[in-house]
């Protein structure tokens, strides 16, 4: 990746539907020279996806919470597909320490996240659970450094 495609990808991680013209204009390249930069960066991977971020609460979606897991080795291949199917689970990820898996969930009620909550304790053991009042910093992309960032 050189610096033009740093730069896209950092506009793109911003408002992933800014147009070819708006990154042509941040990059001063053409705009079919930046869609065939996307398209490479695409077909590499660095480029995964494009998401809308929402407000949840708009949505009726008021508790968002961490909950840990303790999984035994083996109950992995039963869990992953498990949480997979469940579209209140929105991030999972397999971690160090006494808790293996670490879920960021969200649910209408308190009532429906401890529903979950009973539903994995009994058919996977222990978890701990730590409720979201607030969120100081929304998920974000990573910003790549250009060489002009060093100046």
């Amino acid at each position: 990746m050189d610096k033009i495609d740093r730069k896209i990808v950092n506009i793109l991680q911003t408002n992933a539907r800014a147009s070819l013209k708006e990154l042509s204009k941040e990059c001063f390249i053409s705009s079919p020279a930046i869609a065939a930069r996307i398209n490479k960066l695409e077909r590499a991977g660095i480029i995964k996806n494009y998401q809308a971020s929402i407000d949840l609460e708009k949505i009726n979606f008021h508790v968002k919470a961490f909950v840990q897991v303790q999984l035994e080795p083996r109950q992995k291949p039963e869990f992953y597909p498990y949480v997979q199917a469940i579209p209140n689970v929105i991030e999972c990820n397999c971690v160090t320490g006494d808790f293996s898996e670490v879920m960021e969930v969200v649910f209408p009620s308190t009532a429906d996240l401890d529903e979950f909550i009973n539903q994995i304790q009994q058919r996977f053991g222990k978890t701990s659970t730590q409720i979201v009042f607030s969120t100081s910093v929304e998920h974000r992309g990573v910003q790549l450094k250009t060489p002009e960032d060093n100046e």
